[in-house]
Order: structure tokens, then C-alpha cells, then sequence
């Protein structure tokens, strides 16, 4: 990413300050005696695994939480954010990661319900503000043709034609391509550049590197890292999101050792939809095949062509050494074919019943069965809760009560379930933070070492390098393969973007 430039740490007297904040849910302490500050032309990145206590600060800040002990100053005054609209009055807004747009609403509709006041007046602020952050589509246009990139600038614009002063970006860049993520950096700058102070919510550790001024990193509930930008590196806010009882080495001697059974166990040829053409692949047994691939690509089509849930694909697919011409997400788990989906909310988990129904539902549609036992259900969902360290009470906890990473593990123990020989991980670390990132990695490892073939889909060039024996490019709907010796970030990023001629044809 091409870093937008900074306007330095600023000395000026914060926007919004927590001064000594304690969180008690119940008997659990989930804050310890926070001190925060956003400043005025700042972009403050805050840090943390899930479970640190980071969602918790931000609904505090945002009016959804009220702390158990401690002072919120805004602008130097204490005040009391009992409520969302509160916080809106004084100025603090806050963009979701998934933004709510009404898609049924035109844009400008969007940008202007609940405002009072002159209409055309109203209109007249509302394209001031469009034209100010970049915001270039037709208002008169659904809310729900627009793209991702464009309904996080209507969300940042609704906070600035409520007077925002201070933007709460949760996970902004999740769902945007790189082109995307620089326009949004320098959107961001050119709105600290106004004084608007910016706290940053990211996993992508090289973006908070590249937009941000200063970086606070939480674990357990207290700061461990409170520093400028300037200085830092990938390397020590790892370090500092991490148990420090954390041994990266001995995490991947665990893993074990390629298996002596390397056979094919996916083989994809001249596969073509509307979104992919003329696709052939491989996968061995015991292998990591990385698919690299920018939003639109046509890497997710794919998946889902292979997998049988878009039937209108042309090729052929072969599956564990047979061929498999009629497929359903059925079949392919049937002939050991698992998936785990990009969205694991939409398509992974059941979010409101229990993780061991979620764990056990693959099996028992590969059974027919329509009941399992209590105790088989229980000593299925513990088997996969040790194996994948699941933090969670009991088996019996909802999984919407779970924190993104765990969520994410109950969906691989769901797809893990029936023993497949290859498996389909879309984005398999979205949105989930160090720790479970390197624990995602870890089953990776094991997977591979027990000669489970694996295809990672990603955008996240990094992940993609670290992972893979193989690499392939994803462009436009055509899929190209990286020579072994180019397997690095620089040169996957390149070719991803299209921006050499690297990648063999």
C-alpha cells in the first residue's frame, strides 16, 4: 500500500479521553483501568486479540456500554454516555464493519433520514460532504447497488453531516480490494486534516502501519504496547497481541512432517462459469495450494463451482481419483470434499444454537441421521474443542456468544467433522485477530502433516506466502501459477494486482 502522508503525534487536548475505565460483566473483569485518548487530527489504531477487551472500549466510547468505574471526558468535560444518541450529540460516530445501508433507499435518502431541517439546505450539505471525501455515485441510485467501498464513505458521510468529530472505523478495510484500501487511507487523511480525530479498528497489521499515528495494544484487559507509529513494525505488535508464554517454534515442530502419501486428491479441468474461464488445478495429498486473488477475481466462484453449489460450471472435477460430474456440497463431503465458506455467518455456523450442534450437523447429514445423542454429540464437539483450542464454557454455549476466532474454529471443526482428504478454506482468517490467526495456521500445519489436501483462499498476499507450497494467481477470471522461486510477498502482490508479467502463462 502506498502510505498516505501522516501529520505526526499531536500534543492538542483529546477529543474523547478514558481516564482510569474498569469493565465488570458479572464476575468477569474485562477492563482494568483504561486510560485512552483520541486527538484531534490523529489516527489512533487500537490493537488487541478477541477477548482483550478492545469491543468493549469501543462500545464505551460509543454510548453502548456504560463502564463500571472511571471518567469519559469529551473535549476536557466529563460526560455520561448512557446511549448511542449520546454519543452522536458530542460528536462520536461510529462506522461498522458491515455497513447499514437501506438498500432500498437511494443514497441520498440514506445519507439525509432523521435529519431535520431545510431539505434543500440538507441536499445541498450532503454533496458538499460527497464531494469533500471522494464520494462519487449517483445519489439518486439504490443504497444497494453500491459497492462496499462506497457504502463505507455513506457511513462515514452520514457521521460528518451529523457534525462527527470523532470516527470510530471498525474493520473498514475487511471487504475492500487494495485499490479500495489506499482510496479510503486517503480519505482518511484528508479528514484528519480537518481535526477529526480517527480511532482505527484493523487486523491487518500493515495498514495500521501504514494510516496510523499511534498504535495502543490490548491484552487481558490492560494496554501492554502504547507507542507512535513511527518505529514500529508487523513483528512487535504480533508480539505484543500474543500470550507471553507464546512459542511460534515450537507451534510449528508440533505440526509434524509431510506425509508419504503425496496423490492427487483434487483435480479441477478446464472448469468455466460466468465469473471463471478455462480453470485447471491440482492438489496432492499432504499439500497447501494458496489461491491469491483480488474481491471480483473470481476466486469464490470457484470454490463454489468446485464444490457444486454453483451447478452451472463447465469442466471437469475429480475428486480423490474419482470423477465427479454431478455435485452438491452433499456429494463432495460424501466423496471427503469439505468448504469452508467466506462469510461464516451467512453459510458456517448456526449462530443461536449450541457450538455442538454446529460441530455435529456435517455428520449427521453425511449419516441421514436426524438425532445424535447427547453424550455422542458432547464427546464429538470435546474431541474438536481440545484438538482446535475452542474458549468457550460448554459445548452448550451458543456460538454467537464466541469471539470471531472461536467462531471461525467451530466452523473448521464443523468442516473437519467427516474426516475429509481435501479442504476448501475461503478466507479462512477474516476478521479474527493474531493469536487465532496463528492457531488457524497451526491446523493447517496438522492437516497437511496428516495428508489432508489444502486449497487457502485469500486476499491477504501475506497469509498467502506464509502458508503455501504452491501458489496460483487469480486475475480476472483466469488462473495462472507463480514459479517456486517467486513464492514471496513482493512478487505474489505483483502479480495479484496484475502489475508484472511474472506469473506464467
Amino acid at each position: 500500500m502506498a502510505q498516505a502522508s501522516k501529520q505526526g503525534h499531536r500534543a492538542s487536548d483529546p477529543l474523547v479521553a478514558l481516564r482510569g475505565i474498569w469493565k465488570v460483566f458479572e464476575s468477569v473483569t474485562v477492563l482494568r483501568g483504561i486510560d485512552f485518548d483520541i486527538r484531534p487530527g490523529e489516527v489512533h489504531a487500537l490493537l488487541g486479540g478477541n477477548g482483550s477487551g478492545k469491543s468493549t472500549i469501543v462500545k464505551i466510547i460509543s454510548g453502548a456500554y456504560q463502564p463500571t468505574a472511571g471518567l469519559i471526558e469529551v473535549e476536557g468535560k466529563a460526560q455520561i454516555l448512557a446511549r448511542p444518541s449520546q454519543a452522536h450529540a458530542h460528536g462520536i460516530y461510529m462506522v461498522p464493519q458491515e455497513p447499514h445501508i437501506f438498500p432500498n433507499l437511494s443514497v441520498l435518502e440514506n445519507l439525509t433520514t432523521g435529519l431535520d431541517g431545510d431539505s434543500s439546505t440538507i441536499r445541498q450539505h450532503a454533496r458538499e460532504i460527497a464531494a469533500e471525501i471522494g464520494l462519487k455515485v449517483d445519489f439518486n441510485a439504490h443504497g444497494g447497488t453500491l459497492s462496499i467501498a462506497n457504502q463505507q464513505l455513506v457511513e462515514i458521510a452520514r457521521g460528518l453531516m451529523r457534525n462527527a468529530k470523532v470516527l470510530i472505523l471498525d474493520e473498514p478495510t475487511s471487504s475492500l480490494t487494495h485499490h479500495e484500501v489506499e482510496s479510503l487511507a486517503t480519505q482518511i487523511r484528508a479528514l484528519t486534516g480537518r481535526g477529526i480525530g480517527i480511532l482505527f479498528i484493523s487486523h491487518r497489521l500493515d495498514e495500521v502501519l501504514d494510516i496510523s499515528d499511534c498504535v495502543s495494544v490490548l491484552r487481558d484487559g490492560q494496554f501492554v504496547l502504547v507507542a507512535p507509529t513511527e518505529g514500529l513494525t508487523t513483528e512487535i505488535l504480533v508480539e505484543a497481541m500474543l500470550p507471553e508464554d507464546f512459542d511460534a517454534s515450537a507451534e510449528r515442530e508440533a505440526a509434524g512432517t509431510m506425509p508419504d502419501d503425496t496423490s492427487l486428491v483434487l483435480e479441477v479441468r478446464n472448469l468455466s462459469s460466468q465469473s471463471f474461464h478455462d480453470v485447471s488445478f491440482s492438489v496432492r495429498a499432504g499439500e497447501v495450494v494458496g489461491i491469491s486473488g483480488v474481491v471480483g477475481s473470481g476466486r469464490t466462484e470457484l470454490a463454489e463451482a468446485i464444490y457444486g453449489i454453483d451447478k452451472s460450471a463447465t469442466g471437469e472435477v475429480v475428486i480423490n481419483g474419482k470423477a465427479a460430474p454431478q455435485r452438491s456440497p452433499r456429494i463432495c463431503q460424501e466423496m471427503r470434499l469439505s468448504y469452508v465458506p467466506e462469510d461464516r455467518h451467512a453459510h458456517g455456523i448456526f449462530l443461536s444454537l449450541p457450538c455442538a450442534q454446529t460441530i455435529s450437523s456435517s455428520v449427521m447429514a453425511l449419516s441421514g441421521a436426524h438425532f445424535m445423542s447427547p453424550a455422542q454429540e458432547n464427546k464429538l464437539a470435546q474431541q474438536f474443542i481440545q484438538q482446535l483450542r475452542i474458549k468457550l464454557s460448554s459445548p452448550m454455549q451458543e456460538a454467537r456468544t464466541l469471539s470471531g476466532g472461536n467462531q471461525q474454529k467451530i466452523v473448521l471443526a464443523k468442516t473437519l467433522a467427516p474426516e475429509p482428504r481435501v479442504i476448501i478454506l475461503d478466507e479462512p482468517t477474516r476478521g479474527i485477530d493474531a493469536r487465532a490467526r496463528q492457531d488457524v495456521y497451526r491446523i493447517i500445519r496438522e492437516l497437511t502433516a496428516a495428508g489432508v489436501g489444502v486449497v487457502v483462499i485469500s486476499s491477504e498476499v501475506s497469509e498467502i506466502a506464509e502458508v503455501s507450497d504452491r501458489v496460483l494467481i487469480m486475475h480476472r477470471g483466469r488462473l495462472s501459477e507463480m514459479p517456486e522461486g517467486q513464492i514471496d510477498v513482493d512478487h505474489i502482490a505483483a502479480a495479484t494486482l496484475a502489475e508484472t508479467d511474472e506469473v506464467s502463462k
